[in-house]
Protein backbone atom coordinates (compact mmCIF):
# COMPACT_ATOMS: atom_id res chain seq x y z
CA UNK A 1 0.00 0.00 0.00
CA UNK A 2 1.15 3.57 -0.74
CA UNK A 3 0.71 6.37 1.80
CA UNK A 4 1.14 9.97 0.59
CA UNK A 5 4.50 11.44 1.72
CA UNK A 6 5.58 8.09 3.20
CA UNK A 7 5.61 5.86 0.15
CA UNK A 8 5.11 2.11 0.37
CA UNK A 9 4.14 0.64 3.71
CA UNK A 10 3.85 -2.96 4.82
CA UNK A 11 1.66 -4.42 7.52
CA UNK A 12 3.73 -5.82 10.38
CA UNK A 13 2.98 -8.65 12.77
CA UNK A 14 1.04 -6.48 15.23
CA UNK A 15 -1.47 -5.23 12.64
CA UNK A 16 0.00 -1.83 11.96
CA UNK A 17 1.81 -0.45 8.97
CA UNK A 18 5.48 0.52 8.71
CA UNK A 19 7.24 2.42 5.98
CA UNK A 20 9.30 0.10 3.81
CA UNK A 21 12.13 2.65 3.77
CA UNK A 22 13.05 5.24 6.41
CA UNK A 23 11.88 8.75 5.49
CA UNK A 24 13.67 12.03 6.26
CA UNK A 25 12.13 13.87 9.23
CA UNK A 26 13.26 17.53 9.25
CA UNK A 27 11.92 18.28 12.75
CA UNK A 28 14.30 15.59 14.05
CA UNK A 29 17.32 17.14 12.37
CA UNK A 30 16.71 15.50 9.00
CA UNK A 31 17.43 11.99 10.21
CA UNK A 32 15.71 9.13 8.42
CA UNK A 33 13.18 7.08 10.39
CA UNK A 34 10.61 4.38 9.82
CA UNK A 35 7.09 5.66 10.47
CA UNK A 36 4.38 3.40 11.87
CA UNK A 37 0.62 3.82 11.39
CA UNK A 38 -1.66 2.36 14.05
CA UNK A 39 -5.32 1.71 13.24
CA UNK A 40 -4.99 2.74 9.61
CA UNK A 41 -7.29 -0.02 8.33
CA UNK A 42 -10.14 1.30 10.48
CA UNK A 43 -9.36 5.00 10.05
CA UNK A 44 -12.63 6.84 9.31
CA UNK A 45 -10.81 9.78 7.65
CA UNK A 46 -7.60 8.74 5.95
CA UNK A 47 -7.36 12.12 4.21
CA UNK A 48 -7.03 13.77 7.64
CA UNK A 49 -4.35 11.26 8.63
CA UNK A 50 -2.49 11.97 5.38
CA UNK A 51 -2.70 15.72 6.12
CA UNK A 52 -1.25 15.13 9.61
CA UNK A 53 1.63 13.12 8.14
CA UNK A 54 2.31 15.94 5.68
CA UNK A 55 2.15 18.60 8.39
CA UNK A 56 4.57 16.66 10.57
CA UNK A 57 7.03 16.09 7.73
CA UNK A 58 6.89 19.81 6.90
CA UNK A 59 7.99 20.88 10.40
CA UNK A 60 11.51 22.13 10.91
CA UNK A 61 13.80 21.80 13.93
CA UNK A 62 12.53 25.08 15.43
CA UNK A 63 9.40 23.25 16.64
CA UNK A 64 11.50 20.83 18.64
CA UNK A 65 13.72 23.64 19.96
CA UNK A 66 10.58 25.37 21.23
CA UNK A 67 9.73 22.21 23.21
CA UNK A 68 13.21 21.98 24.77
CA UNK A 69 12.24 23.88 27.97
CA UNK A 70 9.45 21.37 28.64
CA UNK A 71 11.80 18.43 28.03
CA UNK A 72 14.34 20.07 30.34
CA UNK A 73 11.64 20.39 33.02
CA UNK A 74 11.05 16.63 32.70
CA UNK A 75 14.80 16.15 33.16
CA UNK A 76 14.75 18.35 36.29
CA UNK A 77 11.88 16.35 37.79
CA UNK A 78 13.77 13.12 37.12
CA UNK A 79 16.87 14.59 38.81
CA UNK A 80 14.74 15.50 41.85
CA UNK A 81 13.31 11.96 41.98
CA UNK A 82 16.78 10.40 41.76
CA UNK A 83 18.15 12.62 44.50
CA UNK A 84 15.15 11.94 46.74
CA UNK A 85 15.84 8.22 46.33
CA UNK A 86 19.53 8.71 47.11
CA UNK A 87 20.55 7.72 43.58
CA UNK A 88 23.19 9.22 41.36
CA UNK A 89 22.18 11.53 38.52
CA UNK A 90 23.42 9.81 35.32
CA UNK A 91 23.99 12.97 33.30
CA UNK A 92 24.31 16.68 33.98
CA UNK A 93 22.43 18.94 31.57
CA UNK A 94 23.03 22.68 31.90
CA UNK A 95 19.81 23.89 30.30
CA UNK A 96 17.19 23.47 27.59
CA UNK A 97 19.74 24.14 24.84
CA UNK A 98 21.61 20.95 25.80
CA UNK A 99 18.73 18.59 26.49
CA UNK A 100 18.40 17.08 23.01
CA UNK A 101 22.12 16.22 23.05
CA UNK A 102 21.06 13.45 25.44
CA UNK A 103 18.08 12.11 23.47
CA UNK A 104 17.98 9.42 20.79
CA UNK A 105 14.83 9.58 18.68
CA UNK A 106 13.15 6.25 18.10
CA UNK A 107 9.86 4.93 16.88
CA UNK A 108 7.49 7.42 15.22
CA UNK A 109 3.83 6.41 15.28
CA UNK A 110 0.86 8.11 13.64
CA UNK A 111 -2.36 7.22 15.45
CA UNK A 112 -5.91 8.46 15.80
CA UNK A 113 -7.08 8.85 19.41
CA UNK A 114 -10.46 7.98 20.83
CA UNK A 115 -12.21 4.80 21.89
CA UNK A 116 -14.05 4.65 18.58
CA UNK A 117 -11.07 5.82 16.54
CA UNK A 118 -12.83 9.10 15.91
CA UNK A 119 -10.58 11.48 17.84
CA UNK A 120 -7.74 13.69 16.68
CA UNK A 121 -4.68 12.32 14.93
CA UNK A 122 -1.33 12.48 16.73
CA UNK A 123 2.28 11.74 15.96
CA UNK A 124 4.04 10.13 18.91
CA UNK A 125 7.80 9.67 19.13
CA UNK A 126 9.28 7.15 21.55
CA UNK A 127 12.79 8.23 22.54
CA UNK A 128 15.65 7.06 24.67
CA UNK A 129 17.12 9.65 27.01
CA UNK A 130 20.27 9.54 29.12
CA UNK A 131 18.57 10.72 32.32
CA UNK A 132 15.72 8.19 32.37
CA UNK A 133 16.68 4.86 30.76
CA UNK A 134 13.67 2.99 32.14
CA UNK A 135 10.81 5.24 31.00
CA UNK A 136 12.53 7.18 28.25
CA UNK A 137 10.93 10.22 26.68
CA UNK A 138 7.72 10.58 24.70
CA UNK A 139 7.11 13.58 22.44
CA UNK A 140 3.60 13.98 21.03
CA UNK A 141 2.53 16.28 18.20
CA UNK A 142 -1.20 16.98 17.91
CA UNK A 143 -2.29 17.01 14.27
CA UNK A 144 1.41 16.75 13.44
CA UNK A 145 1.78 20.48 13.94
CA UNK A 146 2.84 21.27 17.51
CA UNK A 147 4.27 19.52 20.54
CA UNK A 148 1.44 19.01 23.01
CA UNK A 149 2.96 16.45 25.37
CA UNK A 150 6.42 15.51 26.60
CA UNK A 151 7.44 13.31 29.49
CA UNK A 152 8.11 9.69 30.34
CA UNK A 153 6.91 7.27 27.69
CA UNK A 154 3.51 6.01 28.80
CA UNK A 155 1.81 5.54 25.44
CA UNK A 156 -0.83 8.19 26.22
CA UNK A 157 -1.33 10.88 23.61
CA UNK A 158 -2.58 13.64 25.88
CA UNK A 159 -1.79 14.98 29.32
CA UNK A 160 -5.40 14.45 30.42
CA UNK A 161 -5.59 17.99 31.74
CA UNK A 162 -2.65 17.56 34.14
CA UNK A 163 -0.79 20.51 32.65
CA UNK A 164 -1.78 24.14 32.18
CA UNK A 165 -3.44 24.83 28.85
CA UNK A 166 -0.92 24.88 26.05
CA UNK A 167 1.91 23.46 28.19
CA UNK A 168 3.31 20.09 27.09
CA UNK A 169 4.78 19.36 30.54
CA UNK A 170 4.17 20.79 34.01
CA UNK A 171 6.90 20.63 36.63
CA UNK A 172 6.10 18.39 39.60
CA UNK A 173 8.81 19.80 41.84
CA UNK A 174 10.29 23.14 42.74
CA UNK A 175 13.91 24.21 42.56
CA UNK A 176 16.26 21.22 42.55
CA UNK A 177 19.34 23.24 43.41
CA UNK A 178 22.65 23.21 41.65
CA UNK A 179 23.02 20.44 39.12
Amino acid sequence: MQIPRLGPVTEDDVERYRTDEPVPVPVLGGGRFHVFLDGYDDDPDRDETHAVIGAFLDLDASVLRAAAPAVYDYYLDTVADLRAAGLEVPVRIGGPDEVFDHVRFGEITVVRDGAEGDGPVYVSIECECAWEPEHGLQIVFRAGRSVTKVGPYDGDLTTDGDTPSGTPYARRTGNVGAL
